[in-house]
């Protein structure tokens, strides 16, 4: 099985990181394949940043559809261009605010979310609701720390991270933590015993959700809504997304 684990912004020491941790919790037999788009931000912090890192993330679900990948995993929490991925990937594709909080909603009866900054959080709200996730949501909470600072050497980001999980609990009547950014991914095990309630970590739970999909051999519906785009000319700087027509269906013999 080959997983293509997308980190839609291309900071590779983030995707480097997010590798690992799929790695770690991925199966025997599993190939994680973790890549960065060559085109898009450097972060996603904002409806902009995210409409620009949908074209390179749809690029990469395109590459791997040639390569044989079997599964996809978005790592962002704001699952950045998922139903545009969906119809054109054959199997699942998971991003991981989704899978984060359906995991949540198993092991707890409320989950606060905990994010990077707080112009973030709308949209972390939107997805909640879209995802009949709300009534589980008690809270979402930022650290007001701006993504690429969880990479910068000598960061006290870890600790602030920490504190305002332990806040999240004692003050929102939530039991369990969703860490709100794929760039929080090393530290779920860490928070998870310092704290000791449950931690969910959208790539872990993704890369599982996914893994899970493939062996019960759920693939993305192409009836209706998630069905192949419908190809037509694309023109500008994005030429070259235009789709290829379908080959024609060969005629049986009489």
């Amino acid at each position: 099985m080959r997983i293509k684990i997308i980190n839609p912004n291309t900071t590779w020491s983030m995707t480097e990181k997010i590798g690992a941790c799929a790695r770690s919790v991925a199966r025997p037999g599993t190939e994680i394949v973790a890549v960065s788009p060559s085109m898009g931000p450097a972060s996603i912090e904002s409806h902009y940043d995210e409409a620009l890192a949908v074209p390179g993330l749809l690029q990469e679900i395109a590459a791997g559809e040639r390569e044989g990948i079997d599964g996809y995993v978005i790592a962002c929490f704001g699952d950045p261009g998922l139903a545009a991925a969906r119809e054109l990937a054959r199997g699942p594709v998971v991003g991981i605010a989704q899978a984060a909080m359906h995991l949540a909603s198993l092991v707890g009866t409320r989950f606060s979310v905990v994010t990077t900054l707080g112009r973030t959080t709308g949209q972390a709200w939107h997805l909640a609701e879209a995802y009949g996730m709300k009534r589980f949501c008690a809270n979402v909470r930022a650290c007001e720390i701006p993504v690429l600072e969880l990479e910068a050497p000598g960061s006290k980001a870890r600790e602030r991270i920490v504190d305002e999980c332990r806040r999240a609990l004692d003050e929102d009547g939530s039991d369990t933590i969703v860490l709100g950014c794929a760039g929080m991914a090393d530290l779920c095990a860490h928070i998870g015993q310092v704290l000791g309630v449950p931690v969910v970590d959208g790539v872990a739970a993704s890369t599982q959700l996914i893994e899970s999909l493939v062996n019960l051999r759920l693939c993305t519906s192409k009836r209706g809504e998630l069905a192949q785009p419908l190809p037509k000319a694309v023109a500008g700087l994005l030429e070259g997304f235009t789709l290829p027509s379908p080959a024609p269906a060969l005629k049986r013999a009489a």
